[in-house]
This record gives structure tokens, C-alpha cells and sequence, in this order.
């Protein structure tokens, strides 16, 4: 255990941060402490080790590569490793996004997507489109033009006095399995905004089908289907900020193909690079892409990270994959999925306002953020690692998880519900 003031940890307090406890090793789903606790990692170290820790297959990979170069800048140059993921995300992702555009992180990744809207509409001369559209609750990052389009929160409310915010409508009720007249209202409010304001919105940006750490609400791929279409009517460029749906969270590879739908432009991160290395994409498809072509230098996206397509990202990132594809991953997330809904079924308590559920997530929503107060602590004595976001306590591991693993998991969210009724 230790405290260090020298370094600042994120969302912390740090006048009255408590001693942290050290990661000192991992192994597939385990986490090793410092003090010889042992625990199982319940929420992926933010949803990105998707094949736990310490790899071998990626820890090979990685060593070949760093054998060769760690890393070379994109600016002039290429590489084959970069070469590779970009044409492996154009092969996997939904259908006519052609075009992948490498950066630092989802945040970064985020930036680069509505930067390129803006910038693809004032490139065809229409000046006035700089607007954008999000979902209430939504999150999609810590950077400024992330902030802008992310609802109101902890995370920007110290901000918010600069912010130039676009606007904010309502996601459907009803969940995954919502009716066509469920959905209605919601669509109807993005119709009315788009007709009264299309010349000022340049895009639409959502986290499909799950907003996660906004209190991951689920909703309805028929609203998807319909911002589609809705976007193509008014001229509105629509984004999928895929950073933590991406790579089958959600129980397809991408939460797109629950709606069968091709946005205009889309982020992965997270998971892209297995929790090894910071790392994110942007794809558009070709009528984004080709806006930037042209004699003048201008239209060219002006956006250059220095470590966009690191070789050893874009190296791990084909292995995991490649990992995916191979071990069916997708079946997998299917039986963890099985497993939460049979397991979550048997849990209930007056202190619950909802349970949900899809891919390889599972969340308990308490009525008051109270009830999970010194819930951290109480898993951590138990033997797992999960960290409660307000009211909702969730869980999303590692999809190499083991059933009598993530059973342990949900008894342990079971035993502090039933402590707390």
C-alpha cells in the first residue's frame, strides 16, 4: 500500500486520497497486490484487457517488434505493422469505412472524429455547420471537444463555463428490446431538431446501443436505424464513438451490426490494443475522406498525433484480433452473457432500481449511491477488483473469464445487496 503526492491520480481528491493499494504482477484474469492479495479483475482495467494479463501470445508480439522499433513517426513515413491494422479494422468494422485515421486514445480518437465533421463540411463550403448533436448521459472523453459533446457531469462540470456545447436529446426508453412506438418520441425530437437546425449541425455522435460510463443506459438499435436515416434526410454526418462498445462488449464485434448500420465516421480505442498500450482509430467512409482531397493544402486534416499508429500499438492490435477471430471470442461473450442473466435473476433487494444487461456486461442500478459506499473496499477483502460509478454497479471482465470465476464475481455483488437490505 502506498500514497504518493508526487503522483495524481485521476478523479482523486488527492488532499484526502487514502493509501492505494500497488499492483505488482497479473496473470490472465488475476490481479497480484503488493501485500499478496490476489484479485480478479471484474471491469477489464477500464474495459480494455480483454484477454486478461500477461498474455503470452501478445507479450510475443510485442517483444518481436520491439526487436525491431518500438515506435516511428507518421509524418513522411510508414510501416508495416500500421499498414496491416488499418486494413484489418477496414476488413472488420461495418461495411464502408474505408479510411482509418490512428491517434493517442478514445479522447483523442473522439477529437479527430469531430474535427474531421467540421472540417469535411467547411472543405464542401458549407461554413456554417460546426454544430453537434449528442445524447443525454452520454460520455465520450476527457478532452475539451469530448467535454463538449459529453452530458453534464463530474467529469466536465469543472468546465463548464468554457464549453461550447452543441445540443443534447433524450435516448429512447424501453431498453435493447424497445418497441417501434417506444422509440417514436425520441426519434421525433431528433427529427424537429434536424429540420430547424440542419444547416448548423455538422454531426451526430453516440455511443451505440450501450452509454457506459454515463450510468450505461441501453437502448433500442431501432433508434439507430432511424438516426440513420434521419441524418442521410438532413445532411448530418452520423458518429459511432465505438471506444467502449468496440470488440464485442456488447456481443457483436461492433454494437453497429445490432442495427446493421454504417455510420459516416467511427472511434474504437480500449480494447483495440488489449489494455496494453494506449491507442485508438478513426474510420470514415469514402465520401468523408474524399472531402479532404484536393490541390489546396488546406483541406487536409489537420490533426497529427505523435504517436498515432505506434508500431508496437498497431502490432498488439493485430495479434488481439487476431486472438478474437481465432477463439471465437464472440461465443464466449455469449455464455458470459448467460451466465449474468441467469445469476442476476436470483438477486433482488427494495434498494434496486433496475438490472440490465448485454454482451459481456452486467449492471445493478441501486436507487441512492449510498448503498454502494465502501463497496471498493468490501470486494477488494473479497477477492475482486470493481468500482462502482454512482448508482450502478457493474461488471465487465475479461472475456477469457472462467463461469466459476465470474459467478464469484456476481455472488460478491449479491452478498453486499443483501448485506445492505
Amino acid at each position: 500500500m502506498y500514497l504518493c503526492l508526487m503522483l495524481w491520480h485521476p478523479y482523486t481528491q488527492m488532499k484526502h486520497a487514502s493509501r492505494l493499494p500497488k499492483m505488482v504482477a497479473g496473470n490472465g484474469v488475476m490481479m497480484e497486490l503488493e501485500d499478496g492479495r490476489k484479485l480478479i479483475d471484474g471491469i477489464s482495467s477500464w474495459w480494455s484487457v480483454i484477454h486478461g494479463y500477461n498474455h503470452p501470445v501478445l507479450n510475443a508480439a510485442l517483444a518481436k517488434q520491439a526487436g525491431k522499433f518500438a515506435h516511428v513517426m507518421l509524418g513522411g513515413l510508414t510501416h508495416e505493422p500500421a499498414l496491416q491494422l488499418a486494413e484489418a479494422l477496414v476488413r472488420i468494422t461495418p461495411a464502408g469505412l474505408n479510411h482509418v485515421f490512428f491517434s493517442d486514445s478514445g479522447s483523442i480518437g473522439v477529437e479527430v472524429a469531430l474535427k474531421t465533421a467540421i472540417q469535411h463540411w467547411k472543405n464542401l463550403g458549407h461554413l456554417g455547420k460546426t454544430k453537434i448533436v449528442s445524447l443525454k448521459n452520454g460520455y465520450h472523453g476527457d478532452t475539451f471537444k469530448a467535454m463538449e459533446v459529453s452530458d453534464d457531469s463530474d467529469f466536465s462540470r469543472a468546465f463548464a463555463d468554457v464549453l461550447h456545447r452543441g445540443y443534447i436529446v433524450d435516448i429512447p426508453p424501453g431498453g435493447f428490446d424497445a418497441t417501434a412506438a417506444d422509440v417514436q418520441p425520441a426519434v421525433d425530437q431528433l427529427e424537429q431538431l434536424f429540420s430547424s437546425n440542419s444547416e448548423r449541425i455538422a454531426a451526430f455522435i453516440v455511443e451505440p446501443i450501450v452509454q457506459c460510463a454515463g450510468g450505461f443506459h441501453i437502448y433500442s438499435p431501432l433508434y439507430l436505424q432511424a438516426a440513420r436515416e434521419l441524418c442521410n434526410k438532413y445532411n448530418v454526418l452520423l458518429i459511432f464513438d465505438e471506444v467502449a462498445t468496440g470488440f464485442g462488449r456488447t456481443g457483436k464485434l461492433f454494437a453497429a451490426e445490432h442495427a446493421g448500420v454504417t455510420p459516416d465516421i467511427m472511434v474504437v480505442g480500449k480494447a483495440l490494443t488489449a489494455g496494453y498500450v494506449g491507442h485508438a482509430a478513426t474510420l470514415s467512409t469514402d465520401a468523408v475522406f474524399n472531402s479532404f482531397l484536393g490541390a489546396d493544402y488546406e483541406k487536409a486534416l489537420m490533426h497529427g498525433p505523435t504517436f498515432m499508429a505506434n508500431a508496437l500499438a498497431c502490432t498488439v492490435a493485430l495479434k488481439s484480433i487476431e486472438l478474437i477471430e481465432q477463439n471465437d471470442y464472440l461465443s464466449k461473450i455469449t455464455q458470459i452473457n448467460a451466465i449474468i442473466n441467469r445469476e442476476f435473476d436470483t438477486i433482488s433487494s427494495p434498494h434496486i432500481a433496475g438490472k440490465r444487461s448485454i454482451g459481456a456486461i452486467g449492471v445493478i442500478e441501486v436507487k441512492d449511491a449510498t448503498t454502494l459506499s465502501g463497496f471498493k473496499a468490501f470486494a477488494m477483502d473479497e477477492g475482486v477488483w470493481l468500482r462502482p460509478i454512482g448508482k450502478v454497479l457493474y461488471l465487465m471482465p475479461p472475456y477469457i473469464i472462467e463461469p466459476d470465476e465470474l459467478i464469484s464475481i456476481i455472488n460478491l455483488m449479491r452478498k453486499w445487496i443483501n448485506r445492505s437490505t
